[in-house]
This record gives structure tokens, C-alpha cells and sequence, in this order.
């Protein structure tokens, strides 16, 4: 027997489950069914932020949140305007969930379990009637005049949830849009060649350069057994992704460990140490002693300081690959921006379908910004 529904959701996510939920609770006359492939709900939402979920990031101007998105930052400005990270945090305290901020801008809740997050969502979600069925394979979309038939099931309209899934983008596809090329987002460098790699553990803050580039990040980086990780390398995997992927991720990373001096200024500092080893700069102590050895300081001449400054304001690393972190796992690409209504999450090209979550082109950089875009674009998408 062909079922009906007002509102069919492929894809049981962050933003598939907040679109259900507000798509029931501002219309609680229609139906709405979630379709999940696999056998668990809200997986992301499990794993992020080491298992205990980075809901949302701080930062409550919908301009400076923009500006936190490789891609889709200036399409998000106007829904960010709508439901920004202050609706996130009042709405799950609403539902009985405090969030707290960490010194960084990321916001958890305060149990520090991602329990707690899944636990609210689909309590709400039942709560309100939403139907959900887990171990749906769907075969085929096809778009009718009255809306779209989805494994026997008759939908008046479609909601495509279905992150960084290949099959989400091939029905986008067949429904007339036009896909950006997925490729990873959100990664760290593999330096096989790197003299630091016995360094694994030592954090500081630096600048990082993708050489013969104006991309560019500062902030904390983490020297690991690999070659480089931390906020500074994983922000500029997502900026530069695809540059990285044009390049096969073979690049030269240019690291000013002094990013607060200039080379002349670093120069200057070296010659007053002349007359001892005192590690002026304060870097970590094996990194600094991985540039000068065991060599005082009035040993070096004139021309050789000249050298140390320039490799400490410019240190030129071959990057040969990149490891995925797996736990912020993001994917540059999806559903062209152009081709989709920001005020309503409608397509342009076929009536009755929307979006939301990472589907689209989309990416933010780590620190709870893609479920921002996730709860965003949800509760617009289920609005409307």
C-alpha cells in the first residue's frame, strides 16, 4: 500500500532531525517521515568533539560567523541573522540542555557528553510525532506534478539531509542541480621529510603559508609523528582544499615560528643573545634547541643569525600528503549555492525539494561551525 506524507527527509543527521523538528513543531498538522540508511541516528553528532559534541562556537555577529566559512560564508549571512548561535544555545535550553563555552569559542553542553545532544533531538522529535525509519535504502526519486515518489512512499516535499553522501549528490543531480566537486576539508599535513617528527607533542603558536599563495593561517600548531596538526594546520587544510587537491596535496608549507616579529626584529633579538643561550623567544625548549644544537649563542656569526632569523621567520616544509581527522571528518563540495533560495532552503530548479546540512557547498572551519550550518539550514528548511 503507497503511503502519503507532507514532508519526507532523506538522511537522519544534525540538520535531517532539526528540520523535522521544526518543520512539525511550526506545522504539526502535516507529516513528516525521516528516512535513515543506516541503523543509528545523528552518527556525527556522536563522534564530534571527542564524544562530547561541539554544538556551537561563540561568536554571535552573523558577519564575523560568515567569515569562519571557506565556502557559503556570505550565502549563510542572512540565515545566521535568522537562527545564529544565541537560537542554538537558547533553544537547547529550552529542551533542558545548558551549553558552556571553552576558552577557544567552542560551546559544549555541560554534561560533556554527546549523549546529552542526541538524547534531547530525538526525544523532541518523538515528542512532537516525527516518524523515523532506520535501514531505509532508497532506490530512486522520481518528481511527479503533486511532488516526488520515494520507495512507494508519495511525498508532497522532499528534503535532501544527506551530508557528504555520494548517492545525496547524485539525486540532487537527477533533480536538475549541479554538484561541486566533493573533495576533503578539514585535514592535517603529512611532512614525511620534517627534522621535527621526534618533536610529536610540542604546541605553539605559528603561521603557516601555502608557499606561492596569499592562504595563510596563525594559531596553535601540533608537531606530531607525522608532520604538522593543531588549529593553524586543519584551518588552512579547509581554506586552501582545493588548491590542495589541485595539487595533489604536494606543496611547500612556510612556517614563521615568530609570527608576532618580523625577520629584522628577530635578527635584532638574536645579536643582543650574543653573550648567552637564553632562549629569548620562548619557544618550546626541544624546538629551540633543534635550531641552534648545543652551540652558544656567541659562537654564531653575524651571518649566521642572519640565517637562524630568516628560518625562524620563514622555514620552508615539503608537504607530501594528508591524513584525515576523522573526528571533524568535513567535505569542501556539494549542491551549487547559486541554485538553491537562502531565505527558504528551496531549489531554484525543482519545486518542492530543499536542503540542508553539508549536502550543500558548504564548509566551515573546526570549532562547531559546520552544526551551526547544520541547525541553520535545518530549522529554515523545516520552517518553510
Amino acid at each position: 500500500m503507497e503511503k502519503r506524507v507532507d514532508l519526507l527527509i532523506i538522511g537522519g543527521g544534525a540538520a535531517g532531525i532539526f528540520a523535522a523538528i521544526e518543520a512539525k513543531r511550526s506545522h504539526p498538522e502535516d507529516s513528516v517521515l525521516v528516512l535513515e540508511k543506516s541503523a543509528v541516528l545523528l552518527s556525527k553528532v556522536r563522534i564530534s568533539g571527542g564524544g562530547r559534541c561541539n554544538v556551537t562556537h561563540a561568536c554571535f555577529d552573523p558577519l564575523a560567523l560568515s567569515k569562519n566559512y571557506p565556502r557559503g560564508g556570505n550565502e549563510l549571512i542572512g540565515p545566521f541573522h535568522r537562527f545564529g548561535p544565541t537560537d542554538t544555545i537558547a533553544w537547547f535550553e529550552q529542551h533542558g540542555v545548558k551549553l558552556k563555552t571553552e576558552s577557544d569559542g567552542r560551546m559544549f553542553p555541560t554534561t560533556d557528553s554527546s549523549e546529552t545532544i542526541i538524547h534531547c533531538l530525538l526525544d523532541e522529535a518523538k515528542k512532537l510525532g516525527v516518524e523515523i525509519a532506520l535501514r531505509q535504502k532508497v532506490e530512486q526519486i522520481v518528481k511527479t506534478d503533486e511532488g516526488f515518489i520515494i520507495n512507494q512512499i508519495k511525498a508532497h516535499r522532499l528534503l535532501l539531509a544527506t551530508g557528504s553522501s555520494p548517492q545525496g549528490y547524485e539525486w540532487a543531480k537527477q533533480l536538475g542541480h549541479t554538484i561541486q566537486e566533493p573533495i576533503p576539508s578539514l585535514f592535517t599535513f603529512n611532512i614525511p621529510s620534517s627534522p621535527l617528527l621526534d618533536l610529536s607533542g610540542v604546541s605553539l603558536i605559528a603561521e603557516l603559508k601555502i608557499a606561492g599563495t596569499a592562504l595563510s593561517q596563525t594559531g596553535p600548531l601540533l608537531l606530531t609523528h607525522f608532520g604538522f596538526s593543531g588549529p593553524a594546520a586543519i584551518k588552512l587544510s579547509a581554506w586552501a582544499a582545493r588548491e590542495l587537491y589541485a595539487k595533489n596535496y604536494r606543496v611547500d608549507l612556510v612556517v614563521n615560528w615568530l609570527p608576532k616579529l618580523s625577520c629584522e626584529d628577530i635578527y635584532q633579538a638574536l645579536l643582543q643573545l650574543k653573550n648567552g643561550s637564553e632562549n629569548v623567544f620562548y619557544l618550546p625548549k626541544n624546538l629551540w634547541k633543534h635550531f641552534v644544537g648545543d652551540r652558544k649563542m656567541k659562537d654564531f656569526s653575524n651571518k649566521d643569525l642572519r640565517k637562524l632569523a630568516e628560518k625562524l621567520h620563514a622555514d620552508v616544509y615539503k608537504v607530501e600528503g594528508k591524513t584525515t581527522n576523522k573526528e571533524e571528518f568535513v567535505t569542501c563540495g556539494g549542491v551549487t549555492l547559486s541554485e538553491v533560495n537562502f531565505q527558504t532552503m528551496e531549489s531554484k530548479i525543482c519545486p518542492g525539494l530543499f536542503f540542508a546540512g553539508e549536502i550543500l557547498n558548504i564548509d566551515g572551519v573546526t570549532g562547531g561551525f559546520n552544526f551551526q550550518n547544520a541547525w541553520t539550514t535545518g530549522f529554515i528548511a523545516g520552517q518553510n
